[in-house]
């Protein structure tokens, strides 16, 4: 589907970005929700400072760890749980109500009103993210269970770009008038709907995705599906057998009601979990879906393979993957790399895969 891994790599940075807009616009929307009728559009600003906060734990990992496995992991765990969300939310309230409240600004807004907007916009950024392959710690630190529905891509324009155009109108319209109640409403409206179709289009795919690994006599232990990537077309499923995984794509818009493009990844475990911590760690991430290939002394590369193959030719590329490496005793991975080249050549492939066959 995609033409190499560093095209990956640089679609990874463009979805990072998009996911934190994602995030920022519904963060905005909580804010103009809860503090809109009294301090109008710096309400939508303090909402989207909200919701980009549990993101942060990319550079918090970092700083915490020196190791780049661990640093990875630590995203959406605990900032992205409850509990953090109640704890920040009354140290971001009291904070920004101490220096928010006072001059001209005293007595427009109280302490509730504040604890509920970060409440509201870092609270909601979890549960969205809930919906994702990605998936979520949610319960931290109390289980490390990972949230995952799989109903909506990490980064699906059409949620996001109604919503964030709803918020853009808003703005020009004065905090206390019933249009712009209206139009917020409107954009929540349309991205919650969205949400609910991704839900009932989720249920089609894991029937279908059954009938066509049955359809192909394949005696799988356990499978799932996913979007791709910008959609909720076009589909990617895994399915797991005991010696080798199974994948394949389904379009909406396929003639045929069934996966198709099957292909068979036998399982490789270049390196062990006794040996190394760090990939029963990777194992847990990628929910055993994964497979470990040595590429060269002491180097491995890790595939998760809840994520699509980039190379229809190699069975042993995938679009979430990286290298590893022994780093005195202890297991640790590159970072990735910045790449421009082929990125036309990705989404073109993608269009036309999901326009069907």
């Amino acid at each position: 589907m995609f033409a190499n891994r560093n095209t990956y790599v640089n679609l990874h940075s463009y979805y990072a970005f998009m996911d934190s807009l994602t995030q920022i616009v519904l963060g905005a929307a909580c804010g103009e929700a809860v503090l809109g009728k009294k301090i109008g559009n710096k309400a939508l600003l303090f909402g989207a400072i909200g919701g980009t906060i549990p993101d942060l734990d990319v550079f918090v990992g970092r700083w915490l760890y020196g190791n780049e496995i661990d640093a990875m992991l630590f995203h959406r765990g605990f900032m992205h749980s409850i509990l953090f969300s109640v704890f920040a939310a009354i140290i971001l309230g009291w904070l920004t109500f101490k220096f928010y409240n006072i001059g001209k600004r005293q007595g427009t807004t109280d302490l509730k009103d504040w604890k509920n907007l970060f409440f509201w916009a870092l609270f909601t950024h979890p549960i969205l993210d809930c919906f994702t392959p990605y998936g979520t710690q949610l319960f931290a630190p109390f289980t490390n269970y990972r949230v995952a529905l799989n109903n909506i891509a990490v980064v699906d324009p059409i949620y996001t770009l109604p919503f964030l155009l709803c918020l853009i109108v808003l703005m020009f319209f004065r905090r206390t008038s019933n249009k712009r109640r209206f139009i917020l409403k409107l954009g929540i409206g349309i991205s919650s709907a969205y949400l609910l179709f991704t839900f009932g289009n989720k249920l089609y795919m894991d029937t279908v995705f059954k009938k066509s690994l049955e359809s192909n006599k394949i005696n799988f232990k356990r499978g799932y599906t996913q979007p791709t990537i910008f959609n909720n077309i076009l589909w990617y499923g895994v399915a797991e057998t005991d010696s080798t995984y199974w994948v394949g794509y389904y379009s909406l818009l396929d003639k045929d009601n069934l996966f198709s493009d099957f292909r068979e990844l036998k399982k490789e475990r270049a390196l062990s979990t006794e040996k190394y911590k760090r990939v029963k760690d990777l194992a847990w991430f990628s929910n055993q879906y994964y497979s470990i290939y040595k590429v060269a002394e002491n180097e491995y590369q890790y595939n998760d393979l809840r994520y699509p193959v980039t190379q229809e030719e190699n069975s042993t590329s995938s679009v979430f993957s990286f290298l590893l490496h022994d780093d005195d005793g202890a297991l640790n991975m590159k970072p990735f790399e910045r790449n421009e080249d082929n990125i036309s050549e990705a989404l073109n492939a993608l269009w036309i895969r999901m326009k069907g066959k």
